[in-house]
């Protein structure tokens, strides 16, 4: 693939940095925003060191992604398929299949609680929602199907930019006690009842599902081998500061702030920011939470295809030992699956964007364990990777803790969510 760019796109500054900004963008969405922001709002300052912590621990599985491809020139699913066995895609396909729809619908009633936000269209605040969903869900169609990767790949920089700027420019106006973010940014602490939030803060940034996409966007602009891996390195570490950088920023806004846990909060964060710092807080603000979402929207839209695509070679017969020259993006099921995906669960707009969060987060956590496991079983085995490309202790210490960390959050989550789901509760 990568000989479709040209020798100045090689060098461009997009090329070295821009699949760790379209990680960036696409693993910052509405929950991880809201969660950060009541996180801070409930318990202070007390838990901004979870969000470079969890920014870490997503460079280290992307990291192993990367390691994975650069090693064999296949990605992580073509690796499940090869080295697993057959059932690997059965159940990821099942999974995916349910995980697209409910994100698809969580990110469309963000997008919609954003556009009301910046402009509603009448009273009717839940119909304002509705509209403003389904638009910025055909908008991303269109530009994900008729622009390509490089329009794509511009648009995401751009939003991601105006996301990044104008919320740390909220949290610096906000003038929080600057000795107290640097305590709390070193001295690990759990609140009294903030276990839950913690949980929140540390799982939110990075993404989930959209984490293999990196592979797909590393292969766009052609990286490969020891040189690849170590762009790769570089990119993902720009990209997950800027995630650190972000979820430390709401957690720092929510701080000097009081919150009401609901499906209007970002609204009302933004009518509080109007109180605190004046209009020009206020449409500071929503202009940022309009970015993260769309951005996260777009990156779902252009990326996850890529993961049906790729299992319908699969499951075809086709060879999951290179696919390099293959555009993903041209093939039918590609097409297809990106129509679906913007289509489909247009319903879920109906459903409250809190709703909505919950089951998109509860789907999510449980793909990090199966993830972080199944990157200790691939990249330790020399035989597979070769030497050169075998995890390091600091590796697979990061890998075990994730493994950890994310199989006791999806547990907590699940029960949690079924608690919440209880008729009366």
């Amino acid at each position: 693939m990568g000989d479709r760019f040209s020798s100045g796109r090689r060098f461009s500054f997009l090329v070295v940095i821009g699949p760790g900004i379209l990680v960036a963008a696409t693993g910052v969405g509405a929950g991880d925003l809201l969660t950060a922001s009541l996180a801070g709002s409930r318990h202070g300052l007390t838990l901004l060191w979870a969000a470079w912590v969890g920014a870490v621990l997503k460079w280290f599985l992307n990291e192993g992604i990367a390691r994975w491809q650069m090693a064999t020139g296949t990605t992580v699913l073509e690796g499940w398929v090869d080295r697993l066995g057959r059932w690997v895609r059965w159940v990821f396909l099942a999974y995916l299949l349910v995980w697209t729809v409910f994100t698809a619908g969580a990110l469309m009633n963000a997008c919609g609680v954003a556009g009301t936000g910046l402009l509603p269209l009448g009273d009717d605040l839940r119909t304002s929602k509705i509209v403003w969903g389904a638009v910025h869900s055909l908008v991303g169609l269109v530009l994900v199907r008729m622009g390509g990767f490089r329009l794509f790949e511009r648009m995401m920089s751009a939003c991601i930019g105006l996301m990044f700027v104008t919320v740390v420019a909220t949290a610096v106006l906000t003038r929080p006690d600057w000795g107290e973010v640097g305590r709390s940014l070193v001295t690990p602490r759990i609140p009294e009842g903030g276990l839950g939030y913690l949980l929140g803060v540390l799982g939110g940034v990075g993404g989930t599902v959209t984490l293999l996409s990196y592979g797909y966007w590393a292969r766009e602009i052609g990286r490969r081998g020891a040189a690849g891996l170590r762009a790769c390195r570089i990119d993902l570490a720009i990209g997950y500061l800027m995630t650190a950088l972000f979820g430390m920023a709401m957690i720092v806004i929510g701080s000097r702030l009081a919150l009401d846990r609901g499906p209007t909060v970002a609204l009302e964060l933004a009518g509080q920011l109007e109180g605190a710092l004046g209009p020009a807080g206020k449409w500071v603000f929503l202009a940022g939470f309009w970015g993260a979402v769309f951005s996260s929207l777009l990156g779902v839209w252009q990326s996850v295809p890529y993961l049906f695509a790729d299992f319908y070679r699969l499951n075809r017969g086709q060879s999951a030992e290179r696919a390099e020259g293959v555009d993903f993006t041209r093939t039918t099921a590609y097409r297809v699956y990106l129509v679906l995906i913007a289509i489909v669960p247009l319903p879920l707009l109906w459903l409250s964007l809190e709703r909505a969060q919950l089951s998109y987060a509860v789907l999510g956590s449980l793909f990090m364990p199966l993830l972080a496991l199944t990157l200790l079983m691939m990249n330790t085995r020399r035989s597979w990777v070769g030497t050169a490309f075998t995890n390091g202790r600091l590796s697979n210490l990061a890998l075990a803790a994730t493994l950890l960390f994310f199989g006791y959050a999806a547990l907590r989550k699940l029960i949690d969510s079924l608690g919440s789901l209880t008729p009366g509760i």
